[in-house]
């Protein structure tokens, strides 16, 4: 069948895409790549990737163009769920015939609920959906599909068996030519990465148990499947010579640095210091100093680290695997070593009071990453934080529908009896304050606009998105 791989429209400038692990609208316009729908999209010859909202293409636009396919595939999450389902509306009304599945986190945890949901669904795929997706493309049946969960005639739905995970990565297709033929590669922003960039994956699953994280514990699992560090820099080798505009590359495995894995990661590192490559990658903070020398001195250039908390019952709490005293020392490490950090936080999760969001801040402020973002706990569906949430009395089972608001900025849903949902939702915009108000920040920021002409207009444009952002939290 002629197949679309579809990322919907949905709010302005939400990040809601495939591989964006928090959808939301965020403090600085951003995108990720759609990588979980280029991988299927590799395997299914003549099928087409369309990114609606990093092209800003409408809701009429994105409905002229999946009406020339016969099967559309739309990546959904929890926040768009619902304007993905009006769309698959839509689009059946405008061609009855064609069939429309749903794939993500969102319906691998709820699969009844989701084909229920809208009679527009005709089937959601479940787990890793790589060759499901291919099967379904070939026009097999659905009963002989694994991994599929699809409406009888009856109006029950039927569950097929699992679909077994993924095994040998290297049996996957290259994403980068997926990118280069149907994606507008400058319409992909990160603040902390150099533009135009381009993420990939190279292994899926995460060994780490963090109670908030989504991709493991719905799709990836809970074991790093890794691709081959030869087969990773055929790729890199692919890009850099076909699409030469690439100025870093981002490897966005979960915990790319897993220490079962670092003589692999020291084996890419090298291959890509021979080819001259920048690039950065996720990274949990305990990475010994000596692979961060080898990194370094091959060309990584910035680690995208999640600290979560300055507060180390709250660590224990989510499972992080982490110490506070672990994390300052990998962060001064890599200030000597001139890697820089991007940091991620989190206000809301268990444990947390008035006191530790301060002792948070504070945290941040002592082992100053070069950015950070400071996220609200998310309770999706499926994660253990959602489950304790509910368990605990947190936050009402269900509440967590959509996690965004009307806007597609994120929500503070999860309270408790000594820290409201306002205490939370406020402690955002003072931590950006905190962190990025001080004259040694600003300072280093003005150095870096200092560097070059784009750097300052860059810097400048995402300076006016973060202004906007801090008024909204105030509001």
């Amino acid at each position: 069948m002629k197949t679309l791989f579809l990322q919907a429209p949905s709010f302005d400038g939400f990040d809601g895409g495939a591989g964006s692990r928090y959808q939301a609208k965020r403090e600085i316009k951003s995108f990720w790549y759609p990588t979980w729908l280029a991988q299927p999209a590799a395997m299914v010859p003549d099928s087409r990737v369309l990114d609606a909202p990093a092209d800003e293409i409408s809701v009429e636009e994105s409905l002229k163009i999946a009406a020339e396919y016969d099967l559309v595939i739309i990546h959904t999450s929890t926040p768009s769920f619902p304007t993905d389902a009006k769309f698959a509306e839509l689009l059946k009304q405008r061609k009855p015939e064609v069939m429309v599945g749903l794939v993500g986190a969102k319906v691998a945890v709820d699969p009844t609920g989701s084909l229920t949901a809208s009679t527009a669904i005709d089937f959601v795929a479940r787990e890793e959906f790589d060759y499901t997706c291919k099967e379904v493309a070939e026009g097999r049946p659905f009963e002989s599909i694994t991994g599929i969960s699809y409406k009888l005639a009856d109006g029950t739905v039927q569950h097929n068996p699992p679909r077994a995970m993924i095994e040998n990565m290297d049996d996957l297709p290259f994403v980068a030519p997926i990118y280069k033929r149907d994606l507008t590669i400058n319409n992909y922003f990160i603040g902390y990465l150099k533009h135009p960039y381009v993420s990939i994956y190279t292994g899926r699953g995460c060994r780490s148990k963090c109670t908030f994280c989504l991709w493991p514990q719905t799709v990836g699992g809970h074991r790093y499947r890794t691709r081959s560090a030869a087969n990773v820099l055929a790729e890199a080798k692919w890009i850099k010579e076909n699409m030469p505009e690439v100025r870093e590359l981002m490897f966005d495995d979960d915990t790319f640095t897993d220490s079962s894995n670092m003589e692999r990661v020291h084996d890419i590192a090298r291959g890509l210091g021979a080819m001259g490559w920048t690039w950065s990658c996720n990274a949990k903070a305990n990475v010994p100093h000596e692979s961060l020398k080898i990194m370094k001195e091959n060309g990584l250039r910035l680690l995208l680290v999640g600290y979560e908390s300055g507060d180390d019952q709250i660590l224990h709490n989510i499972k992080k695997g982490l110490r506070t005293d672990i994390a300052r020392r990998f962060t001064e490490d890599c200030r000597k070593l001139g890697i820089q950090i991007h940091g991620t936080f989190i206000l809301g999760l268990p444990g947390e009071t008035k006191e530790t969001i301060e002792r948070t801040i504070q945290y941040a402020k002592e082992i100053n990453p070069h950015t950070v973002q400071v996220s609200l706990a998310a309770p999706y569906p499926g994660t253990s934080l959602y489950k304790q949430a509910v368990e605990n009395g947190w936050l009402k089972e269900n509440e967590a529908v959509n996690l965004v608001n009307d806007k597609g900025v994120q929500l503070a849903l999860i309270e408790y009896p000594h820290l409201s949902k306002q205490e939370i939702f406020h402690g955002v915009e003072r931590f950006y304050r905190a962190f990025y108000f001080r004259p040694s920040k600003i300072w280093e920021i003005v150095k870096e606009m200092l560097t070059s002409w784009e750097m300052m207009k860059r810097r400048l444009r995402e300076g006016v998105e973060f202004f906007r952002f801090l008024r909204a939290h105030e509001a």
